[in-house]
């Protein structure tokens, strides 16, 4: 449970990465749960990936759940590291599902319908894996949980002795 939420509570680079990847997923996962965004909700979304996209009901929940928790948890730095493997497992599946066979570019303008391509996903992922080594980092719950749990373990090795 400590190298889970240990971090660096200096490292800025934690920060920026958590922060960069939770605000750019959030949208996606308030879209599903929300209807944010031009959304359909969380009845809409579900309807979607069980439904078209044909998953089972407990992975199209778990999607909606990481996009949406997953997020806010980096934004926070709040269990960092799980929230990453979330965003990586969640993010590899629709990149197997969807975009493997697009290409590298997002080929919006060039070639409509040809579908997204892997660049964003690449820098996703450079993310999610920078959040999962580093933790939160800078200003975030992980440093301040990871904090009071080194000054409980001394307290407890204090008292032993």
């Amino acid at each position: 449970m400590k190298k889970l939420f240990a971090t660096n509570s200096e490292n800025t680079t934690a920060l920026l990465a958590r922060l960069a990847l939770g605000v750019v997923v959030f949208p996606h996962g308030a879209q599903k749960l929300l209807g944010w965004f031009g959304g359909y909700g969380f009845d809409g979304t579900m309807g979607f990936l069980t439904g078209t996209a044909g998953l089972p009901s407990i992975a199209a929940l778990l999607v909606i759940l990481i996009e949406f928790f997953g997020a806010l948890f980096l934004i926070a730095g709040f269990a960092t590291r799980i929230a990453a493997i979330g965003v990586i497992a969640n993010f590899a599946g629709v990149v197997a599902t969807s975009h493997l066979t697009s290409g590298f570019f997002m080929n919006w303008y060039a070639q409509p319908n040809k579908g997204e391509g892997l660049e964003y996903f690449i820098l996703l992922f450079g993310l999610a894996i920078i959040s999962l080594i580093a933790g939160g980092g800078r200003t975030s719950l992980d440093a301040a949980i990871s904090k009071g749990l080194q000054i409980r373990e001394r307290r407890s090795n204090t008292a032993i002795a």
